[in-house]
């Protein structure tokens, strides 16, 4: 559905336009562009869309579907970007993603959003706040979303980053991270940092282009190259993301690697443990074994003080046993 639409002259909103069939038309005579926001449009709803902008099938195929990666893609009478917002939900401690669309034309900017985390209505209400910025035109619409969805990626990550500083206090806590589920939680988080990383790492590229470096840094259709510091400065903070990303990668698989090795060395001191527990009780079993064969003529059977002798026998060998194993550190 149609969310908000109106058009923008001079950086100052004007009244929306009844009949969308008129829309472009209108902002082109007002020296202006048209913004329409949609959200989760049917086909029905976007055909109106297309038909009055112009809009490559293959683009609205893909912003009908969504579950796309974030990309940018040019054709003849209009822009594509697709971005993919980030949302930390910290009662849950998971990241789930949604996914915003861009067309820029000349005089028009379509925007449709998917799922949660979009920062549409609050960028719209910043842009208005603003109309030098604003009068800049539909790469100041871009410009923005852009910005917003990427300083969210900043503090999504330091949130990751937090909850990876308390796993890791589990982790090597004094007991060792002995908990069953502490494995579960490292994979599970090991998944939301995966689920970032897919937003996060395929947008650099459509950045760079978009900023002008770099090998794919060409002059880009329907965005003003005044345009390009501003995009360099989003580029960046999308760099410092891609790394704090990376390294918490690193970081939550070094973690994993230092539960499960704390894991194998604790069941290795379990099993010395029991082994020492049980040459401690095969010296008293033999003996006893040994005794219990009922052979006629046996050693000490008949002296007074064989049994006494063999008890203590048995007890001084235990004690020996035990200082040994004590000392070795595998009691």
């Amino acid at each position: 559905m149609i969310v908000d639409c109106a058009i923008y002259r001079e950086g100052h909103r004007t009244e929306g336009p009844e009949d969308l069939s008129d829309a472009l038309d209108r902002a082109r005579a007002a020296g202006g562009f048209v913004w329409i926001g949609l959200l989760e449009p049917s086909e029905n709803e976007f055909d109106l869309v297309t038909k009055e902008f112009g809009l490559h099938p293959l683009a609205v195929e893909d912003a009908l579907k969504a579950h796309q990666r974030p990309k940018l893609e040019v054709y003849d009478d209009s822009l594509f970007v697709v971005l993919k917002p980030v949302v930390y939900e910290p009662e849950s401690d998971t990241v789930s993603t949604g996914e915003v669309m861009l067309f820029l034309g000349d005089a028009f900017v379509v925007t449709v959003r998917h799922g949660v985390g979009s920062p549409l209505k609050a960028v719209r209400e910043r842009l208005e706040r603003e109309p030098k910025l604003l009068g800049k035109g539909p790469t100041s619409v871009l410009y923005a979303v852009a910005d917003a969805v990427v300083d969210h990626y900043l503090e999504v990550a330091t949130e990751l980053g937090t909850d990876l500083e308390e796993l890791e206090a589990e982790v090597f806590s004094p007991d060792g991270g002995g908990s069953r589920n502490t494995a579960s939680r490292i994979y599970t988080f090991k998944r939301q940092i995966l689920e970032f990383r897919r937003a996060t790492v395929p947008l650099s590229m459509p950045l760079t282009r978009l900023a002008g470096v770099g090998a794919y840094g060409g002059t880009v259709p329907f965005v003003n190259e005044k345009a390009r510091p501003f995009f360099r400065d989003v580029n960046d903070h999308l760099a410092r993301v891609n790394e704090s990303v990376e390294g918490l990668d690193r970081l939550v698989s070094d973690v994993l690697s230092a539960h499960l090795a704390q894991m194998s060395v604790r069941q290795n001191d379990d099993m010395r443990k029991i082994s020492a527990w049980a040459a401690m009780a095969a010296i008293p079993t033999m003996i006893a074994g040994i005794y219990g064969m009922n052979f006629e003529h046996m050693p000490e059977l008949h002296w007074v003080w064989a049994y006494p002798a063999v008890i203590a026998l048995m007890g001084v060998l235990e004690v020996l046993l035990y200082r040994t194993f004590k000392r070795r550190g595998w009691l």
